[in-house]
């Protein structure tokens, strides 16, 4: 798990400064920083209104007595997309639009739902109580 950390926090910085030079060199460095800006506010927006669209649906579940468990995987999924657009850099940005687009966030969920149903039949799933 630590040496995964230790390639996340490697790779992407360096996948989003070499990105930051490419498209600097192809459109200038002002309008490099123009569009982060444009996808920055964009993201925003999104995950505000995916945000306050989810809040509602836990609302409405916990009214009608149900747990929200995927309004909540949801909310999770809107969270980690709204702190990937605060990094700088495209690669974030274009990861962050994908966890707050509607239609990607279900992709992502099934492909969630998949790997825990893959690790729960393999019994490498743990859970551990402190």
């Amino acid at each position: 798990m630590l040496l995964r950390l230790f390639l996340v926090f490697t790779i992407v910085p360096i996948v989003e400064v070499w990105l930051l030079i490419k498209i600097g060199r192809v459109i200038g460095a002002l309008p490099t920083v123009g569009v982060l800006l444009a996808i920055s506010l964009a993201g925003a927006w999104l995950a505000r209104s995916q945000g306050f669209r989810v809040i509602v649906a836990i609302r409405d579940e916990l009214a009608m007595g149900r747990m929200p468990g995927a309004q909540i995987l949801d909310g999770a999924i809107i969270l980690a997309g709204g702190i990937l657009l605060l990094t700088p850099g495209f690669f974030t940005d274009f990861v962050g639009l994908f966890f707050l687009i509607p239609a990607t966030r279900m992709l992502l969920k099934r492909w969630l739902g998949i790997w825990l149903e893959r690790r729960l039949r393999q019994g490498s799933f743990v859970v551990r109580r402190f």
